[in-house]
């Protein structure tokens, strides 16, 4: 009950704040954006929206021993079919307290050698190789930690603004285009890929701005997919059963 009563103060908290700061939408004089958190103080990012919609569109391939970066988020909300749920975080201080150490794995992406090979049957990575230098050996890892026929289910970022948690603390090094994340998942996968481009200018310039996507009064404006405006590219790689 606490955090369902959490749950709505939060709300009533985000909607007083877009009340009292509203968007003004034809000011294009403004340098600095109307957010630097992404929107997430007056509502849902238009990056949260695009992954929520495409991991919820792949439900069905989360399935048997899954693992999910950071946080078991979409497993929890998804995982019906799924026998084992594990995080990945990339040291045991990166644990919340919400994480138990036996539901862990401990590895960094960046190198393959360290990873066991063929343990898990779904891995959810979103949000997280722009984050990593080494890209190409992230996606190497990926591969090798899934058994055959295994999913990769993942998004990463398009258009958007650098990150200052991340940067500060790790780096904030990549933006993709669908093409690029073709040509990377494929060097690993081979045919077995999957890419969606989500967004459009107008999402763009919202995320830009950190405009909130309840500061939209017709949220359907986001779901007109313009591919030369990718805010957020999706993709599935399945590994080969050869």
């Amino acid at each position: 009950m606490l955090s369902k009563l959490t749950r709505l103060a939060r709300i009533a908290e985000l909607a007083l704040t877009r009340k009292h700061s509203p968007v003004v939408w034809n000011d294009v004089t403004r340098a600095g954006p109307v957010s630097r958190q992404f929107g997430l103080q007056r509502g849902r990012s238009v990056s949260r929206y695009y992954v929520d919609s495409f991991v919820g569109a792949n439900k069905h391939m989360i399935r048997g021993r899954a693992l999910e970066v950071g946080e078991i988020k979409y497993l929890a909300m998804y995982g019906s079919d799924v026998i084992s749920r594990k995080v990945l975080v990339p040291s045991a201080e990166a644990l919340s307290h919400r994480d138990n150490l036996q539901a862990a794995v401990i590895a960094d992406l960046e190198r393959p050698e360290n990873i066991s090979s063929e343990s898990f049957d779904t891995f959810v990575c979103t949000q997280t190789l722009p984050f990593i230098y080494d890209v190409r050996s992230a996606i190497v890892s990926s591969h090798k930690l899934l058994a055959a026929g295994g999913v990769l289910l993942g998004t990463v970022s398009g258009i958007a603004q650098i990150s200052r948690f991340d940067m500060d603390r790790w780096g904030d090094y990549w933006r993709f285009t669908a093409a690029s994340v073709i040509r990377l998942l494929t060097e690993a996968f081979g045919s077995n890929v999957q890419v969606t481009s989500m967004g459009n200018a107008l999402a763009g310039t919202m995320l830009l701005q950190g405009i909130a996507v309840e500061d939209l009064p017709n949220q359907s404006l986001l779901e007109q997919h313009d591919e030369d405006y990718p805010v957020i590219v999706g993709f599935v790689a399945r590994k080969g059963t050869d």
